[in-house]
């Protein structure tokens, strides 16, 4: 362990809490999409960085000092990205938007912020249009990540599996930029679906099947996927996806997936946090919290907030070593471009 301070890094944060502003020039885009007419100009979101800090200051900020962590890899809002609405000019429109904001949080607060990019995806497009905003993204921006929605469609699932050559391109820059991908869906338009409580944890879990199922880290064996929400069922059916990889003739799980695949601790509840660590190993699980996001409320038989979840690793039977792992260690592993980040401040 090094001599440096240890750092928390959760590598699970939107900005959840952008200025109205935003949204509104959104609504005002999604209605240009009827009437051409009304489509804003980009030019026409006027947002200050007085503006941004408040924000960020009395939420993000606020909670991250109080709780005890100290740097937030930050991506727009999941649920705003709504890659089902237009077309890819719309979402190029508005992924170029929200990623200069979250650029411009880590300006303003460059110790405690680093971006992650959401990309225009749309459903139908090749996603090879993806790649200038992606690389905008890492080479002007400095980003460490990117956002991955394995459905663009919005609970519809009209996008092929992620092991289909369709993903290539993005794999490809990927591995050319060692940056790992959070595969993360977007809202639900689907009423079967609530986005938060059921398409989230159902495309988690997608997306380790899909993955199970293919050979995908043959053709990329440098590929890294993050499966948020501690990776959907997958930790709780381990002895399942254990079986069903047998059946199908792949090798263990350890070497199939688990040198590409990680999955975060965006789990609300002890129980949840212990399953977590004591079914995938260690070394695969990195400290997320995801606030101020899909859970927001204080769990009355703790007394705590549920996204607390720095609380549920010190609270474990983890080693201290364990626990810097998920802390720190495993974060700078997978996240090669924060880690080269962080050495050149010094940290």
């Amino acid at each position: 362990m090094s001599s440096k301070k240890p750092l928390i890094i959760d590598i699970h944060g939107h900005y959840t809490t952008a200025p109205k502003a935003l949204e509104e020039w959104r609504n005002k885009q999604i209605a240009g999409i009827k009437d051409p007419s009304s489509m804003p100009k980009v030019s026409e979101l006027n947002i200050s960085d007085d503006e941004l800090r408040e924000t960020i200051e009395l939420n993000q900020l606020a909670k991250m000092k109080e709780r005890g962590s100290d740097l937030t890899v930050f991506s727009p809002r999941a649920s705003f990205m709504a890659h089902h609405i237009g077309d890819f000019n719309i979402s190029s429109t508005w992924a170029a938007i929200c990623n200069e904001l979250c650029y411009r949080v880590s300006q303003l607060f460059p110790d405690h912020f680093i971006g992650a990019a959401m990309l225009p995806q749309s459903p139908g497009v090749d996603p090879k249009t993806c790649i200038p905003e992606m690389e905008k993204c890492l080479k002007d921006y400095g980003f460490v990540a990117i956002n991955l929605n394995p459905d663009p469609s919005g609970g519809h699932w009209t996008s092929p599996p992620l092991t289909d050559r369709h993903w290539y391109p993005i794999y490809e820059k990927m591995v050319e930029h060692d940056i790992p991908a959070m595969i993360h869906v977007s809202t639900s338009c689907n009423a079967c679906f609530h986005t938060t409580g059921a398409h989230y944890i159902n495309a988690d879990t997608t997306a380790f099947m899909q993955c199970l199922t293919g050979d995908l880290f043959k053709d990329f064996p440098g590929l890294k996927f993050i499966i948020p929400h501690g990776g959907g069922a997958a930790p709780y059916h381990w002895g399942r996806y254990r079986g069903l990889a047998q059946e199908l003739k792949k090798p263990l799980l350890d070497e199939h997936l688990l040198n590409n695949i990680f999955f975060d601790t965006c789990v609300y509840h002890q129980p949840g946090i212990d399953l977590l660590t004591k079914v995938i190993p260690v070394k695969n699980v990195l400290f997320a919290s995801e606030m101020i996001g899909a859970v927001r409320g204080i769990d009355p038989t703790t007394g705590h907030y549920f996204d607390d979840t720095k609380r549920y690793i010190d609270a474990s039977s983890l080693s201290p070593e364990e626990k810097h792992m998920i802390f720190e260690g495993n974060a700078r592993r997978v996240y090669s471009r924060l880690d080269a980040a962080l050495k050149a401040k010094g940290r």
